[in-house]
């Protein structure tokens, strides 16, 4: 299964001379293993991989999705000046106008999420500091840039579509995404952090992906209606 967030692997947490403390952008990948992995293994998630999501499902799907990412955007905006957030804001991988385009597209759908409210809010509270609005900026966007492709090649072959209804995996400002991706995790790892702080993100990463995995979860109780 493509990694749909950010990614991880096995972390080991001895921190000795011969054995230093990791960089950052390798203690989230790695020390968040056990989230990423619930998070993506739901039912709902599996059935999008599969193609088997209708277009109505979809629709649902990127409703959610856009209320996610007008609350990352307008903390983006808040933290512009920020000397942590601002490391890795940038306009250019912003998704919002985009999925205004694929929601007119594929038809408005609102429906009520509470793990949507849960997620918004955690998210107006990460700009209380800056390592916190890191973590949701990384778990997503480094996301998009990764498994998220994928999705939208998935979403483009079995909708047969031409290009119109998947802008939002479409970066055009980052036409190399490895590139882009190492650059990012360079500039957290050149972040000036105490231990604490790090583990502090970390927790927040973690986070993240039970309030995706929510997501994920409701969306599995709508699998009745939008199975293909």
């Amino acid at each position: 299964m493509p990694k749909i967030l950010g990614g991880s692997l096995e972390r080991d947490t001895t921190v000795t001379a011969e054995n230093p403390a990791p960089a950052l952008s390798a203690l989230l990948r790695t020390g968040s293993q056990a989230e990423h992995t619930a998070a993506e293994g739901s039912s709902f998630m599996s059935e999008l991989l599969a193609g088997r999501i209708n277009a109505a499902g979809y629709a649902h799907f990127l409703g959610l999705l856009r209320r996610v990412y007008e609350a990352l955007e307008d903390a983006a905006r808040e933290l512009r000046d920020d000397p942590l957030a601002s490391a890795v804001i940038d306009p250019a991988i912003e998704r919002l106008a985009a999925l205004d385009a694929d929601i007119e597209h594929w038809g408005a759908t609102v429906v009520a999420s509470p793990a949507t409210d849960a997620y918004v809010a955690r998210i107006q509270q990460s700009t209380s500091w800056g390592g916190l609005f890191i973590a949701h900026h990384y778990t997503r966007y480094l996301g998009d840039l990764s498994g998220g492709q994928a999705i939208g090649r998935i979403i483009t072959r079995e909708f047969d579509l031409d290009g119109a209804g998947v802008a939002f995996y479409s970066f055009d400002a980052v036409p190399k995404p490895k590139l882009y991706k190492d650059a990012y995790r360079a500039r957290l790892d050149a972040l000036p952090l105490g231990a604490d702080e790090r583990e502090r993100i970390l927790a927040e990463v973690k986070a993240v992906f039970g309030l995706n995995g929510g997501i994920f979860a409701e969306m599995t109780t709508y699998l009745d209606q939008y199975g293909r």
